[in-house]
């Protein structure tokens, strides 16, 4: 490795791009491009053959080891992953295709007890899960990046900030179903890890430095041990611009389109989008036309569908308009928590007030510490408390509290005073 590509070699951190504003010396200078993997692009494992030699050479490997997946997410059904990249010392980068080598749990096992280094940890191990690999212990430089308190968190912006080299950008959106890939998305992809070792332990010194290192893994502790997520409710609730659906009988035209292109995206593997945009489907509900020639007239559904498509998305809508009232969908979903904040201060006036005051707390206190508000503790468990506060108030009895609802123990231990104070009721 020559030294413009030994960026563990500088022991402090640079601040070109945005980095804490009291971490390490100022780098004035322009960041240099990382243009090649240092031992070039490896070869595309593909085969059971070139797993196993990928596999041995990975678990005969010293230290944590890089990960990364590519989704193919606006073009193929789902968010599996078509690469899988890694890299570890002592065995290189490697370049995984799950679609030839759709099982990787013998990977997975020989680097069960080795930290992985993820960025943005929580959007690839769904896709990992599914192919076989999952971690016992992480570090996730993203999540790093937002304790320590740098303003941006993007991997290209770490990269810059903390080691002062550019990644390149331009592949990040593109179809990674493509098969053969191109060479130019398999250097791209290469060098996703080529320096997720160094940012990791420059990162990990810097937490360190800051006093925050063992809220980091607590917090990548909590992300590798998480289950994994329910399957949502009612999905068709998120389809963009269901704002504007009031009427019960347009949430069902909503219900029976999404349902509809849902199984024929599944069906040709293709994104849900590509099949009928959540334009088109807010349009229809609104309109909810009586048959395929109205249908035709409304945005999205123009000239270029053909009589059979628009015959199948009526016959959607009017299964919608068929349905008995009893049937039709109710507005909102079920409340599993608090009410939404707007509306706390007709509901429970109180319980308003404890809010504003806990999250002007919170606001300090994150600024105080130099990191976002949302990882010194989730938004969603302080309206819960508010809503709810537990009948000790004491800061040991808020941190119990907290603690039951998923707050990590630096969170409790950091918050529990603060929202004390903002549960107390004056006077007491």
């Amino acid at each position: 490795m020559t030294d413009a590509h030994n960026p563990a070699a500088e022991t402090a951190l640079r601040t070109a791009g945005g980095a804490p504003p009291d971490a390490g010396v100022a780098a004035e200078e322009s960041p240099t491009p990382l243009l090649e993997p240092r031992e070039g692009i490896p070869p595309v494992v593909a085969d059971a053959e070139a797993l196993a030699a990928v596999v041995a050479a990975f678990a005969a490997g010293t230290g944590p080891v890089a990960v990364d997946a590519e989704r193919a997410s606006g073009y193929r059904y789902g968010q599996r992953a078509y690469l899988v990249q890694l890299r570890r010392e002592g065995a290189g980068s490697a370049l995984i295709d799950p679609v030839g080598c759709p099982d990787l749990t013998s990977l997975g096992a020989a680097l069960s007890d080795t930290e992985w280094i993820l960025h943005a940890a929580t959007q690839d191990l769904p896709c990992l899960r599914e192919i076989g690999m999952v971690p016992t212990r992480l570090f996730d430089t993203e999540l790093a990046g937002r304790l320590a308190g740098f303003p941006r968190v993007g991997l290209g912006a770490m990269v810059e900030s903390v080691l002062g080299y550019a990644l390149e950008k331009g592949h990040s959106a593109v179809d990674w179903s493509t098969r053969p890939l191109p060479e130019p998305w398999l250097r791209y992809a290469a060098l996703d890890v080529e320096l997720l070792i160094d940012l990791r332990d420059a990162l990990e010194k810097e937490l360190d430095r800051q006093g925050k290192l063992e809220w980091a893994r607590q917090e990548f502790d909590a992300i590798a041990t998480a289950p994994p997520p329910a399957p949502r409710k009612d999905p068709w609730r998120r389809t963009s611009g269901m704002h504007k659906v009031r009427r019960r009988r347009q949430m069902a035209v909503v219900r029976e389109l999404w349902t509809t292109r849902d199984r024929i995206a599944q069906r040709r593997d293709v994104s849900p989008g590509k099949v009928l945009g959540d334009a088109a489907i807010i349009e229809a509900a609104l309109a909810v036309p009586p048959n395929a020639h109205a249908l035709a007239g409304l945005n999205g559904f123009g000239h270029r569908m053909g009589r059979r498509q628009l015959e199948q998305w009526q016959a959607a809508i009017d299964r919608a308009r068929a349905l008995p009232d009893l049937e039709l969908p109710q507005p909102g979903q079920p409340m599993t928590g608090p009410p939404p904040p707007r509306a706390w201060a007709d509901k429970d006036p109180a319980a308003a007030a404890r809010l504003s005051a806990a999250r002007t707390a919170v606001s300090a206190l994150a600024e105080e510490l130099n990191l976002p508000q949302e990882n010194l503790i989730s938004p969603d468990t302080v309206r819960r408390i508010c809503w709810e506060p537990p009948a000790d108030t004491s800061p040991d009895g808020v941190a119990t509290a907290l603690s039951a609802l998923g707050a990590r123990p630096w969170q409790s231990t950091l918050t529990s005073v603060s929202l004390s104070e903002a549960l107390t009721p004056p006077g007491r």
